[in-house]
């Protein structure tokens, strides 16, 4: 699953130098896109993450969450359960994330105090996941068709060649669904992985950078095992998610049965 989808930071007079001219959609551009989308991330996976939410004064709370995820044919379905603090503890989240562009992915979120599984509406997915930078459309991949990219640059970053795209949505739908109204991102010419971005928040006059802090290469599948993602309004950042992942673990085989709403209001 191609998860946490763009990632870029930039400074804001390269910001500013990107030209609206440079709209229409670029063929390489797009190839480099499709081949971020067919890298291989593994058929089933199960990790421990830490969700750190840092709010402007540098306050820290912590959660806890253990994922699982499985390719069903060409679709991913991934199951998220909150373990810490215990406001949140039994809280789960499942995601039918679709190959077939014509199909809106499904989500659903158990809130255990309520005792009751909330669906994910297509106008609610651009809010804020659990409190944290990401937004429910955050968990899910892009669909290309979506989306029209040009090929800005090549450059270094931090060592390594990279593509810079910009990525534009075709519909005001995709960014009332999203809630960005345009997206720049790195891509990794050795390996095909998307490791910065920066997106434009429709709402509030935001910019959302994401930056993958730690890359690291588990059983052959590169993974992004350290990301951090940060609002800023001007130069005044308004709050910052840190993810880490551990205990990663690819297997064989993993019983769809897992992946069921059942399954999500009975917990682990």
């Amino acid at each position: 699953m191609k998860h946490l989808t763009l990632f870029i930071l930039l400074s804001c007079s390269l910001l500013a130098a990107v030209s609206p001219a440079l709209a229409k959609d670029d063929p390489k551009a797009r190839a480099i896109m499709e081949k971020v989308e067919d890298r291989e991330d593994g058929d089933n996976q199960e990790n421990d993450m830490t969700m750190i939410l840092i709010d402007k004064n540098d306050s820290e709370r912590i959660r806890k969450i253990h994922s699982l995820s499985k390719d069903i044919g060409e679709d991913t379905h991934r199951i998220m359960f909150f373990s810490h603090p215990p406001d949140v503890k039994d809280t789960g989240f499942l995601t039918y994330d679709y190959d077939d562009e014509a199909k809106d992915d499904d989500q659903w979120l158990y809130l255990p105090a309520l005792r009751k599984t909330k669906r994910i509406a297509s106008d609610d997915k651009s809010s804020s996941f659990m409190g944290s930078d990401l937004n429910y459309a955050d968990m899910t991949s892009r669909d290309l068709a979506d989306y029209d990219f040009t090929l800005l640059k090549e450059q270094e970053d931090n060592g390594h060649k990279v593509w810079l795209i910009q990525a534009l949505p075709r519909r005001p739908e995709v960014i009332d669904e999203t809630g960005y109204e345009k997206s720049i991102i790195f891509v990794r010419q050795d390996n095909y992985y998307v490791v910065k971005a920066v997106h434009w928040v429709r709402d509030g006059g935001y910019l959302k950078y994401f930056d993958v802090k730690k890359l690291e290469q588990i059983d052959g599948i590169w993974l992004a095992t350290e990301t951090h993602v940060t609002k800023k309004k001007g130069k005044k950042t308004v709050h910052k998610t840190v993810l880490k992942m551990d205990n990663v673990v690819f297997k064989d085989e993993m019983n769809k049965d897992i992946f069921t709403v059942r399954r999500l209001e009975k917990g682990m």
